[in-house]
């Protein structure tokens, strides 16, 4: 009878550990699913916690910046009797990113959060756009030092006559400080190219995203199905401070679904 008992434990142990989180979000606009990633423990236990809860339940998205991304999940604008006033410690992972479709906490910023700690329950998703090779790879930063340095010399007067004349381009400013790269490297052993994985890079210039939160906001999800949504709260009309005119609101529902499940309908391949 215990070798039975312990048997049926084993198996009920087993299943447990197969199955994971599955959260649809339900919006005016439609309905999003999403799984939460294991790399970002406090993260997935403390949002589980708050849809699971209901305290998720009737919160909207009330910052909304097309092109960028879609924010909510602010518990305190609807609860004023048990306020979220915690923060989550960070949990950065190289292999998540902002790719579209991905779901990121909000914080306070460096200046009185120097730690890049995440808020108690905002949230955003990421929309961004598509990026090109040369957007990604380019050091800007490293490109025009090298170009100011150059600009200095006699030899390179007249490009820096012509910078002058674009000064009030700053298309054409990029253009001709991208067509001085080559000698900057050379001469300064500048480094203006950046390493990025195979698989940032094609997802940024795919998909898009939002590549200059990466390593200052912690991702720990991601929309596997109902990404259009996104685009359609994206593109509402909004006022002050990025509010939508017409308020977006939200409902949470928490499934335990099998991974295998998960994998077959949506996709997402968990890591071994």
């Amino acid at each position: 009878m215990k070798k039975l008992i312990f048997i049926l434990i084993i198996i009920i142990q087993s299943c447990a550990m197969n199955k994971d989180v599955l959260i649809t979000i339900s919006t005016p606009y439609g309905d999003m699913k999403a799984i939460l990633y294991d790399e970002t423990p406090l993260h997935k236990k403390n949002f589980i916690e708050l849809s699971e809860s209901g305290k998720f339940d009737s919160t909207i998205f009330h910052r909304v910046i097309e092109n960028f991304m879609i924010q909510g999940g602010d518990v305190n604008l609807i609860n004023d009797d048990n306020l979220i006033d915690y923060t989550i410690p960070a949990e950065f992972s190289s292999k998540l990113f902002h790719r579209k479709g991905e779901i990121a906490a909000a914080r306070m910023g460096d200046n009185v959060n120097p730690e890049k700690e995440s808020s108690g329950c905002q949230f955003y998703i990421v929309q961004g756009k598509v990026y090109s090779e040369e957007e990604l790879t380019l050091d800007i930063n490293a490109l025009y030092g090298g170009v100011r340095r150059l600009l200095q010399e006699d030899e390179y007067s007249d490009m820096r006559q012509k910078f002058i004349e674009a000064q009030n381009d700053p298309e054409e400013t990029q253009r001709l400080a991208i067509s001085l790269s080559s000698i900057c490297e050379e001469k300064y052993g500048i480094q203006i190219k950046k390493n990025i994985s195979d698989e940032i890079l094609k997802a940024y210039t795919t998909v898009g995203g939002v590549p200059h939160l990466d390593g200052g906001y912690t991702v720990f999800g991601r929309i596997v199905e109902g990404i259009e949504v996104i685009d359609k709260i994206a593109a509402v009309q909004t006022g002050p401070a990025d509010k939508p005119i017409e308020d977006v609101p939200m409902t949470f529902k928490v499934e335990r679904v099998s991974k295998d499940k998960i994998t077959k309908n949506y996709g997402y391949t968990y890591s071994e």
